[in-house]
């Protein structure tokens, strides 16, 4: 059920990288903490974390459920990305790995790339399934993604792409960045461009329709609000708080 703001997040200007405003160096530590919802009911909590050190970066993120829903349908989801500093931010992704603990569900993978070869090798761990997945330059794990699409240029009615390797499967994603909204989430109230990954989610945003991302019309480029509609009703994740 949970893969936070996950499918929601990647970017790349057509055929063309740009380099990163100097400003995103300057958010890290970043820590960002969101109350999730299941139309209108509170179900849970979800952070993002990205930390640095040495000449990695690390990008660390979780989902769980609420008492309430625990009480019938536990949720325990972590994931961990981590990246060599240099180059386009967030950098270049060096392994993903992810522990999802959805009910009696457990899903642990891990996915190590390698950027030279142009070659990842994914490793399920549940069932002990390995497989060589070529790749293309500059791919990202699905969180890093996201990152990266924070400190791109974004304007209404314009669309950017990045390659994203999702679990066996690398995809090239395009984001379309459709309106400029003013919001008000629990963490205040923010000028915002809205954009849409034009990508089926899954986990937290599982359903037929892409999600929607609120990012601040800012240089910090916040995600303060995402929501997408599920099989039944829709799913919204909101900023309550955090380091940013």
């Amino acid at each position: 059920m949970y893969r936070i703001l996950a499918a929601w997040l990647p970017t790349l200007l057509l055929l063309l990288v740009s380099p990163l405003p100097l400003f995103a160096f300057e958010k890290i530590p970043e820590k960002l903490v969101y109350s999730l919802s299941w139309t209108g009911i509170p179900v849970g909590t979800a952070t993002h974390e990205i930390t640095e050190e040495g000449g990695l970066r690390r990008i660390n993120s979780t989902a769980r459920s609420n008492d309430w829903l625990s009480a019938f349908f536990p949720v325990d989801d972590r994931t961990e990305s981590i990246l060599d500093k240099g180059g386009v931010f967030p950098g270049t992704t060096r392994s993903f790995k992810m522990l999802f603990k959805e009910g009696r569900s457990v899903r642990d993978r891990e996915i190590t790339f390698n950027s030279t070869g142009r070659s990842a090798l994914y490793h399920n761990k549940t069932n002990g399934e390995k497989q060589i997945i070529p790749i293309e330059p500059r791919t990202y794990d699905i969180y890093s993604s996201f990152y990266y699409t924070r400190y791109q240029p974004l304007e209404p009615g314009k669309s950017l792409y990045i390659n994203v390797l999702d679990s066996k499967k690398l995809h090239r994603i395009k984001i379309r960045a459709l309106r400029r909204e003013r919001i008000k989430v629990p963490a205040g109230e923010f000028n915002t461009i809205v954009i849409e990954p034009m990508v089926k989610p899954v986990g937290v945003f599982e359903g037929k329709k892409g999600a929607y991302i609120w990012l601040t019309d800012d240089d910090r480029r916040i995600p303060v609000k995402a929501q997408t509609k599920v099989k039944l009703g829709s799913v919204t994740a909101v900023l309550t708080g955090g380091n940013y």
